[in-house]
């Protein structure tokens, strides 16, 4: 690892990990300009630029579906271009690994990104994700079964076990405003679910915050009761994210990228039953664990980075500010690429 990346990596960390202030660096603009972004604005992919001979995927250990899939893999390898997949435990380990320079696109949440950007990593956001009226439901703040607690609003003062910097934090941060309390009103220990898991099944936990398929999986032991979930957040989704450079060279990619993306979420909808199985051959889940998981789960399609969207994340990382959760204000513009790239490479009917 270079020393820049050591140094964007620490960076991150401090942030993803405390409240404090102090941080002085500017965000690094790229200085790339339209002309050597797009060859030109056609809709055709091999008209948008493409320099790189390998992308480097990452994914988060509760599975993605575009890598079991392979539809970048069926698109990408034609064209010379090899796909290559690392694994994170969670949203803020991706981004660190991106401002690392190990990872060039990736799937996280809405918070990671914003913590990522406080650090000075230089992302850009590349592709937005639609939600409907049950996207939440695999999302959960949870207690074991014997637990005291009966309500959600009876958690002031307990321990609250989650990633911080990951998604989970601003669902906290919103459920704790919906009943007239604050971030300071929880004591918050981070760790990854992955790592939690374990400790909660036993009852050693008082409070957890988890999603899919770890939820399923204490469903199934009876080792779970949920106070809330996530249902009508008013969160604006997850994003795929990519590094600037990376993107700047590499439109044509990330139009093929959007493009199996939609194309992946209609199909999965369509064969929910194909989905599972590759939940229990990839992810090693138990046949009655990935239908639990399934029984939650939506493709709703993708959302591009219209300005309603723009705002709807300005908005998270407002709240972030104002809550004193990270230490300076951001501007998410800082983190786009030009408006007519976003339309050359999102197809017009999720631009919405």
């Amino acid at each position: 690892m270079n020393k820049l990346a050591m140094i964007k990596r620490r960076r991150f960390l401090n942030v993803a990990t405390s409240s404090l202030s102090g941080f002085s660096l500017a965000y690094l603009l790229g200085s790339c300009s339209q002309q050597n972004i797009l060859n030109n604005t056609t809709n055709s992919s091999s008209s948008l630029g493409i320099k790189s001979k390998v992308l480097r995927m990452g994914y988060q250990t509760a599975g993605d579906l575009v890598r079991n899939r392979k539809v970048l893999e069926k698109r990408l390898e034609p064209l010379g271009i090899k796909v290559e997949w690392a694994q994170f435990v969670q949203g803020p380990q991706l981004m660190e690994g991106m401002a690392a320079r190990r990872v060039d696109v990736g799937s996280v949440g809405e918070t990671p990104p914003i913590f990522a950007q406080v650090a000075g990593s230089d992302l850009v956001y590349v592709v937005g994700t639609q939600r409907n009226k049950t996207t939440g439901t695999s999302s959960v703040i949870a207690v074991p079964p014997e637990s005291p607690l009966k309500k959600f609003e009876e958690i002031k003062g307990q321990e609250v076990y989650f990633q911080k910097g990951s998604a989970s934090h601003y669902f906290i941060l919103r459920a704790l405003q919906s009943i007239g309390l604050t971030i300071r009103d929880i004591k918050i220990k981070s760790i990854p679910t992955i790592e939690a898991r374990a400790a909660f099944l036993q009852g050693k936990i008082p409070v957890w915050m988890t999603s899919d398929p770890h939820y399923a999986i204490a469903e199934k032991m009876g080792r779970i009761r949920v106070l809330k979930d996530a249902v009508g957040l008013d969160s604006p989704g997850g994003y795929y994210i990519a590094d600037r450079k990376f993107a700047q060279e590499n439109p044509g990619i990330l139009k093929i990228l959007i493009e199996e993306l939609q194309a992946l979420d209609k199909w999965a909808d369509k064969n929910r039953d194909e989905v599972k199985k590759l939940m229990i051959t990839e992810q090693k889940l138990d046949e009655d664990v990935a239908a639990r998981v399934m029984s939650r789960r939506t493709f709703a399609g993708r959302r591009g980075l219209s300005p309603t969207l723009i705002a709807e994340q300005q908005r998270v990382a407002d709240l972030f500010f104002q809550e004193g959760v990270i230490p300076k204000k951001i501007n998410i513009h800082d983190a786009l690429l030009p408006p007519d790239l976003y339309a050359a490479i999102t197809p017009p009917e999720i631009m919405v």
